[in-house]
């Protein structure tokens, strides 16, 4: 079974997110989230890779490299845009139902296309992830959101009780 991808990727449609994931792979990498952000004179594609010992900037230098070439080559995106490669960082976006299961029990913000109870954001605990849906507890309550309902999701520590 395929899972849902999220956000901007869910409306990708043109193989993009497919042929960077597959190639990010082969470099011993996950492409974690990938997003397309900006107006027509600043678009930026934004990877945000990771691995098991972590990511160093040495890392993100080497696969923007490789993935410049390659899109160079490919020219899937019709345009100009800057590439930019990252860490997750603390704040690790979470795309894939694998990143939310791993997320349970942790503090997440999510943001939603469609409206739940009257509200499009959502910060609380990670308390389920099921096949289609992640349910969050907030303030007592849960709420059951669909994958392909999300337009963003994100770890979000409390750094308060990191300090």
């Amino acid at each position: 079974m395929s899972d849902p991808k999220l956000g901007l990727v869910a409306n990708q449609g043109n193989g993009l997110y497919e042929m960077l994931d597959s190639t990010i792979d082969d470099f011993g990498y996950e492409l974690v989230h990938l997003e397309f952000t900006g107006g027509d004179k600043s678009r930026v594609l934004r990877l945000y890779i990771d691995a098991p010992g972590g990511i160093t900037l040495d890392d993100c230098s080497f696969v923007s490299q490789q993935i410049g070439r390659l899109l160079d080559v490919e020219d899937p995106i019709e345009g100009r845009y800057s590439l930019e490669v990252s860490s997750p960082g603390i704040e690790r976006p979470l795309a894939k139902r694998e990143h939310f299961e791993s997320a349970l029990g942790q503090r997440i913000e999510v943001q939603t296309i469609v409206k739940i109870e009257g509200r499009k954001k959502f910060l609380g605990t990670l308390a389920k992830c099921a096949q289609t849906t992640v349910t969050i507890a907030v303030d007592g309550c849960e709420f059951e959101i669909e994958l392909n309902n999300i337009r963003k999701a994100r770890l979000k520590p409390d750094l308060q009780k990191m300090i």
